[in-house]
């Protein structure tokens, strides 16, 4: 059941596009809480809310705010231009314009990705690096990326997505299926690549799910596989498809540490076409050879093309940007092979937008 409490709000905090931060009164204490003005409408200090409490509550940390579901006697504006429902059949369903609307005739038009490079990361966080790897290595390529519906999915909830469209690392960001809250809307992750290409100009595209993946102790229950289908549609719109490897020696849970269970099973078991997979070049010896022997165990050298990239010049487009990124609360000195992994992926990608922009010249 959803635990819904009535609160005050009691000051505003940072906005970013499509949220704002609150500091609530509730329970007979002051919380963090977030509100969505697209769905619920402007929030000012002093305004009776309903407050979603529920994973505060039980000590989860999906978000670990309290949620706005609707400011007390104040009607919200109409929706928009669009007929297209998000968040379908919940109390909060919302209305928006998508590319199969606006933009149909062109979709419908189109050849395919045109050889374009997807990558398709298994974290929220890995979209930094793979932005700033393939700025660095294409020559500043127009990255765009995707966000699909597997964890968050109101876009306004990445403090991510902003920052990286402040410096310049991503040129744009489509949410599909029933994440919401994109510079452009889609209703599949097929229609939202294409429209990465077609409209937005995508010379690398990169997928993620918003913050947020849940994982569990077993193989198939994890969010994040969808990556595997992912990989499968860009192949069959005539993309390059990238895996970002998903490596930790810093993560201290078995399934994680090396190369992660997540990884292995998208590409053993999910994915069925042949994919680039970029293996960051690792100095320590028993690092490496324990990311090449899992490899090599799942059977990785026989189904895909592993290639080796040095993914340290996409942490350096990060510094030189002054962009910081955390993962699972671990920077890049606590963490150094989960960031050179994500980032051999953007690198790869950058250089194969670079081949792509030549073959077209």
């Amino acid at each position: 059941m959803i635990r819904l409490r009535r609160g005050i709000v009691t000051a505003l905090g940072a906005a970013r596009p499509g949220a704002l931060e609150l500091e609530v009164e509730v329970e007979g204490g002051r919380a963090a809480a977030l509100a969505y003005p697209d769905l619920i409408g402007p929030v000012e200090v002093g305004d009776p809310v309903v407050l979603n409490t529920t994973a505060v509550a039980l000590g989860l940390g999906t978000g670990g705010v309290h949620f706005v579901v609707a400011v007390e006697g104040r009607e919200s504006r109409d929706g928009s231009a669009g007929r297209v429902m998000k968040a379908r059949y919940t109390p909060v369903q919302t209305v928006v314009a998508t590319v199969e609307e606006t933009h149909g005739a062109l979709l419908e038009g189109s050849a395919g990705l045109a050889g374009a490079p997807v990558v398709v990361c298994p974290l929220h966080s890995m979209i930094a690096l793979v932005a700033a790897g393939a700025k660095r290595a294409g020559d500043g390529a127009r990255v765009i990326y995707v966000m699909t519906d597997g964890a968050a999915l109101a876009g306004g909830f990445s403090r991510l997505v902003p920052a990286l469209r402040d410096a310049g690392l991503l040129d744009g960001w489509i949410t599909c299926g029933q994440a919401f809250g994109g510079e452009l809307e889609a209703v599949t992750v097929w229609t939202a690549m294409l429209a990465a290409v077609e409209v937005l100009g995508a010379e690398v595209i990169v997928v993620a799910d918003g913050p947020g993946n849940l994982g569990t102790d077993t193989t198939w229950g994890v969010s994040a596989l969808s990556g595997g289908n992912t990989l499968n549609a860009a192949a069959q719109l005539g993309g390059k498809p990238i895996p970002a490897l998903r490596i930790s020696f810093a993560d201290q849970r078995t399934r994680h540490r090396g190369l992660s269970h997540h990884s292995l099973t998208i590409l053993r078991d999910v994915c069925l076409v042949e994919t680039n997979v970029p293996v960051p070049t690792l100095v320590d010896e028993v690092q490496r050879e324990t990311v090449w022997g899992a490899l090599r165990d799942a059977g990785s050298e026989d189904r895909h093309q592993l290639v080796e990239v040095d993914g340290r010049p996409a942490i350096d487009e990060l510094a030189a940007r002054d962009v910081q990124v955390t993962t699972m609360g671990r920077g890049v000195t606590h963490d150094p092979v989960f960031f050179e992994a994500a980032g051999s992926a953007g690198v790869l990608a950058g250089r194969l937008a670079v081949q792509n922009r030549r073959w077209r010249q």
